[in-house]
């Protein structure tokens, strides 16, 4: 099958494994991750053989939110282009949140910031008792715009403003309290938990696990894009902030940050 230099894609007896393979970097999103991971959901939902996607990372993380080269990059980019990185990124959460197949998020370890969006748009996010989740964004001075549309979606209001100001790290038990996270396994059954349920799954009507996702996509759909819109022009306005910049900085240098507000 496919094979791209970030993404391991395997299919097998109807489901495509899509493994984020940046072990050494903790599976950290970088561009080219987010352009070969939307290639291989392409692949999968081309596939007339696949069924369920399982998307997992390699090593001992799920996905450790943005690459530390790449944030590095980000401050000195000019409006239109962040503009078009945050597109990016709403791209691809949408992608994963409307895939027409069934999506099983099988979390090895941590998912942080964009990690934890992308491991929560799948329809079913089954996590390692060892997982961590965090939105850890305001941490760095930066703002988890895109995400939240669908979180407040997830947990609610009062469970998102806690998560999102705070940038805590929460446990896998925690998520699953919050309703972010279907179940949780201990760590050496996580990928044959989520093979089951695929099988579950394949004991379905292809069409209409599709149709009940379009269904349920559906219902609040015109609010989404909506407020996605509005998400992706914050998300590129808070990045020309002094604040912004200095928390990147302050992050790269392992030091405190000493914030202007600004």
């Amino acid at each position: 099958m496919d094979q791209w230099k970030t993404v391991l894609y395997e299919e097998t007896k109807g489901v495509a494994t899509i493994t984020l393979n940046r072990p050494d970097k903790r599976n950290a999103i970088s561009y080219e991750l987010i352009d070969d991971l939307l290639a291989a959901l392409n692949v999968a939902e081309r596939s007339a053989a696949c069924h369920v996607v399982i998307l997992t990372g390699a090593g001992l993380a799920f996905c450790s939110g943005m690459d530390l080269e790449d944030l590095r990059r980000i401050t000195s980019r000019s409006h239109e282009e962040n503009l078009k990185d945050s597109q990016t990124m709403a791209d691809l959460f949408r992608t994963i949140y409307d895939f027409p197949k069934p999506t099983i998020a099988a979390v090895n370890g941590p998912a942080i910031a964009g990690g934890c969006g992308i491991a929560t748009m799948c329809d079913f996010t089954i996590a390692s008792d060892e997982a961590k989740f965090g939105y850890t964004e305001v941490k760095i001075g930066f703002m988890p715009a895109i995400v939240s549309t669908f979180l407040i979606r997830q947990v609610g209001e009062k469970r998102a403003r806690d998560l999102l100001l705070t940038g805590r790290i929460i446990s896998a038990r925690e998520a699953q309290q919050f309703g972010l996270v279907t179940d949780v396994v201990p760590a050496r059954e996580l990928q044959e938990w989520c093979r089951e349920l695929a099988g579950q799954l394949m004991e379905s009507s292809p069409s209409s696990l599709k149709a009940t996702k379009q269904l349920l996509g559906g219902f609040a759909e015109d609010d989404l894009n909506e407020h996605i819109r509005e998400a992706v022009i914050e998300n590129a306005h808070i990045r020309a902030t002094d604040d912004f910049r200095e928390g990147i900085t302050a992050f790269l240098e392992k030091r405190r940050p000493k914030w202007s507000g600004k």
